[in-house]
């Protein structure tokens, strides 16, 4: 059984070398992860590698974790948002974009600033799994994902509010500052209220993996800048 391991949730094509630096840096000090990483090509596929007894290293959401993910794998660590609006150490939040509104500033507390109207509005969602794109909102703000377009990613959100098939989407923190810096359908949006904040995506590994490789990974993903996850997993 060949080891697995994916870095998937910001792989975007732009910020690819990125990624593979970061996983370049993790193998040096964990040399038993695989020579290359596996890109899954679609939701199906990542959401069966996330469950797979070889997996030794992904990153993945938390509304998959509620849902049944937590009983096959362990949370190594937390990655550290604080270099983006809307994040703050293990915290992140999302950005409520459309094409109009008010342009609301991040919010200074954890709570959630959610703009007037917003039952009414047509919604984008990345997938009705994803807490960032659709979860946040419904434990924020009670809003039915009930008709919402299933985009399949946040990038696809952006594109489908600019392009005028949704009127707001819930883009986590992170994946929005990747729009503004390569998505061109993000210039014709503007942020008109954020989520709450909460944890992060945790990076995490197969329940199958030996506790001293598991914190192995944790003591590698730390010296990279990400956190300890609070409890053991």
């Amino acid at each position: 059984m060949s080891a697995l391991a994916a870095l998937p949730m910001y792989d975007w094509p732009e910020a690819r070398a990125q990624t593979d630096r970061l996983y370049a840096a993790l193998r040096v000090r964990v040399p038993e992860l695989p020579p290359e990483l596996t890109r899954p090509a679609d939701a199906t596929a990542l959401h069966a590698l996330w469950r797979d007894p070889a997996l030794v290293l992904a990153q993945t959401c938390w509304g998959p974790m509620g849902q049944g993910l937590a009983a096959h794998v362990a949370v190594l660590a937390q990655p550290d948002y604080g270099d983006v609006p809307g994040g703050r150490g293990v915290f992140y939040r999302s950005a409520l974009v459309a094409r109009d509104g008010d342009i609301c500033p991040v919010p200074p507390g954890p709570d959630a600033v959610l703009p007037d109207g917003l039952a009414q509005m047509r919604l984008a969602i990345n997938g009705a799994d994803s807490l960032s794109g659709a979860l946040a909102l419904v434990a924020d703000a009670g809003v039915s994902l009930q008709g919402a377009r299933v985009t399949g990613g946040h990038r696809a959100s952006v594109r489908a509010v600019a392009e005028g098939q949704a009127d707001i989407a819930a883009i986590d923190c992170r994946s929005w500052a990747l729009a503004l810096a390569h998505e061109p359908a993000a210039r014709a949006l503007r942020v008109i209220g954020w989520t709450a904040e909460r944890p992060g995506l945790p990076f995490i590994t197969s329940r199958h993996t030996p506790a001293p490789l598991r914190a192995r990974l944790t003591d590698a993903l730390v010296a990279l800048g990400a956190h300890a996850p609070a409890r053991a997993a």
